[in-house]
């Protein structure tokens, strides 16, 4: 028996589900690296009103409906087995409910324009996807025909022909959510190690120019299996799953400070910011009051919010009196966050019409900065967000 149980030994692995609340199961490839995972679950009904004759609380009955949430932190780690999705995807998938789109990369046959990429065969590209090369990452915002797409900005290297195009994976949005299982794993082996199913993501976070390039997942789920507990038939097992036989886990994570930033009507590249975080937020509520059910049947999806919190050094020029400009007219902008500088180790983020808020002049340090608070992302149906690996 161990003295006690090290925090250090916590492993976090999750999948998606193919039914709500029905577990997943995991291989070694679905592991994250994890920072911090913390699952709370309380009773939703905490008192009694009947006459006991005592002061003593009598108790409650042991099926009271309950109330489980959870919050997750994870750094962003090379991916090492394009085009296969990375270990993240589940999470981007359950966030943001659109399939995964790979695309296997594909070689050029000449840049018709600055932001144009003809392939030489062709590229099965869709609005919205990424494509990388020479360490950047842009996404796809036209398709003049079958071998040509038109993207957001310039690669910094001119293409030419027989340059290759490098392998991404991109997640979308849809109206309805996906649920994922959440493995939360120990050592040793006797210790509980526990199954969140039907996690819904609620809330998800991407911050940039931090010690390293962290993600943030959090929202309710439907209920947490333990192996000391289990009772067959719980989230849809016969039996608590064993973990799976370890692999080579890579525990390469990428400085906070490396990738670039895109914005603008025709977006420039902002060399400035100092800091930012985008937030998704899906306004979830389980269905989870009904007569007849102790424990959630589905996720219920509001009103979707994408906001962009940054901040960037005041200058005098074009690219940042445009900024300042679009936010005063209420302008909507295109802006790509890049997140990372070698292939294998970008993530991107773009949204193609985020509407600036007018900044905050801070002038409390020696150079002045603008602060942009609540930058919200509009559009026509599910097309506010892409995200992308690459």
């Amino acid at each position: 028996m161990s003295c006690y149980i090290s925090s250090n030994n916590h492993r976090a692995f999750v999948a998606l589900e193919t039914e709500f609340g029905e577990a997943a199961a995991i291989t070694a490839e679905n592991r994250i690296p994890l920072v911090k995972l913390d699952v709370r679950q309380v009773a939703e009904q905490t008192g009694r009103r009947d006459k006991t004759g005592s002061r003593t609380f009598a108790g409650l009955p042991n099926r009271v409906r309950k109330s489980t949430t959870f919050q997750l932190n994870t750094l962003m780690t090379e991916w090492g087995n394009a085009p296969a999705a990375p270990a993240h995807g589940p999470l981007f998938e359950a966030a943001m409910g659109g399939d995964a789109r790979a695309f296997t990369g594909g070689e050029v046959a000449s840049q018709p324009t600055a932001r144009q990429i003809a392939f030489t065969a062709p590229h099965g590209l869709s609005i919205g996807q990424g494509v990388t090369f020479g360490g950047e990452m842009r996404f796809v915002t036209g398709l003049p025909n079958a071998t040509t797409v038109a993207i957001n900005a310039p690669f910094s290297n001119v293409l030419v022909s027989g340059s290759v195009i490098g392998a991404t994976v991109t997640y979308s949005l849809a109206t309805d959510l996906k649920s994922a299982s959440l493995h939360d794993r120990w050592d040793p082996a006797e210790a509980v190690q526990r199954i969140v199913s039907g996690v819904a993501v609620d809330t998800m976070r991407v911050k940039v120019n931090g010690d390293f390039h962290e993600f943030q997942f959090s929202g309710p789920a439907r209920e947490i299996v333990d192996n000391a507990t289990f009772i067959g038939g719980q989230a849809g097992l016969s039996a608590f799953p064993a973990e799976p036989n370890p692999v080579g886990f890579d525990y390469t994570v990428i400085p906070g400070h490396l990738g670039q930033v895109w914005m603008g009507s025709a977006p420039g590249r902002m060399h400035t910011l100092t800091a930012a975080e985008l937030v998704m937020d899906n306004g979830v509520s389980l269905r989870a009051q009904e007569f007849g059910s102790d424990s959630a049947r589905c996720i219920g999806a509001g009103q979707r919010s994408v906001k962009l919190n940054f901040s960037v050094f005041a200058q005098d020029d074009a690219e940042t009196l445009e900024l300042y400009q679009a936010s005063r007219q209420r302008s909507p902008i295109e802006v790509m966050l890049q997140l990372g500088e070698q292939q294998g180790q970008l993530f991107g983020a773009f949204l193609p019409a985020m509407v600036p808020e007018v900044p905050e002049f801070a002038d409390g340090d020696s150079r002045l900065e603008w602060k942009f608070d609540g930058s919200r992302a509009q559009g026509a149906v599910d097309d506010e967000l892409y995200v992308c690996f690459g």
